[in-house]
């Protein structure tokens, strides 16, 4: 029986968040409670990277953090960002985001449409003499990277922000039936909190093959998953899952 449900992620800002119509039909509570937090670099632990944000011409962001990160360590650093500068999203929802610190431009913002950075790349490749700046987690992969050394692009990663472990407090009680994550990060943050965590009855569900195989390497039981074929999204899993054990 599914009684109160733990998501790693912020509450929606939606009302009509599909999460609030599980909670509502199959009468369980769901609290919203991130295992991780992001937080910046200071301008101090920036600068010893030795990267020179006003010697590139170009930004990719791959998401909202980035661009918050980038934004705050250039006020932090007094660096004034030329007009020219041209920034490259993404998605067009991140792109638009930029509009929170700069004048958005047709000119110099350009954003793919899949969310991939290879649909990104023939924006990129037409405008190849830029330089490009990549700002990222302390957690990343080398996608980006390889991507951009395939097309001989002048580019340069850096760390702006990284993410950390939202530390439970010892008077937050842990009384949850199931916990749902979407990063590793999450799992590791778990077993921070809790080193002689038991997971018993308690359900796991996770959004990511990543997240899944973070699971399974913690010798946890992984008991739903999304996306599939036939759950493309995390809540048309849940709400699977929660019909069949609670009805």
């Amino acid at each position: 029986m599914i009684k109160k449900i733990l998501v790693s992620q912020p509450k929606p800002t939606s009302e009509k968040s599909p999460y609030f119509e599980i909670a509502s039909k199959y009468g369980v509570e769901v609290v919203f409670r991130p295992f991780i937090k992001i937080e910046g670099l200071s301008a101090k632990e920036f600068r010893q990277q030795k990267v020179s944000i006003l010697d590139y011409t170009a930004v990719v962001f791959s998401s909202r953090n980035a661009i918050d990160h980038f934004f705050l360590l250039c006020k932090e650093l007094r660096v004034t960002i030329p007009e020219d500068m041209k920034y490259f999203c993404i998605t067009e929802t991140i792109a638009l985001y930029i509009q929170k610190y700069v004048q958005y431009r047709k000119r110099k913002v350009f954003f793919g449409s899949t969310g991939k950075v290879d649909d990104l790349l023939p924006s990129m490749v037409k405008h190849k003499t830029e330089k490009y700046l990549v700002p990222l987690s302390d957690v990343h992969n080398d996608e980006i990277t390889n991507l951009l050394d395939s097309k001989k692009l002048i580019h340069k990663e850096v760390v702006m922000y990284r993410t950390v472990s939202n530390d439970f407090k010892s008077d937050e009680k842990f009384d949850y039936d199931m916990l749902i994550f979407f990063s590793p990060s999450g799992i590791q943050a778990l077993l921070k909190n809790f080193p002689d965590f038991e997971q018993k009855e308690i359900a796991i569900g996770t959004f990511g093959p990543a997240t899944a195989q973070a699971v399974k390497d913690a010798g946890l039981r992984l008991d739903m998953e999304a996306p599939t074929s036939q759950y493309p999204s995390i809540t048309a899993a849940l709400d699977d899952f929660v019909k069949k054990h609670n009805c």
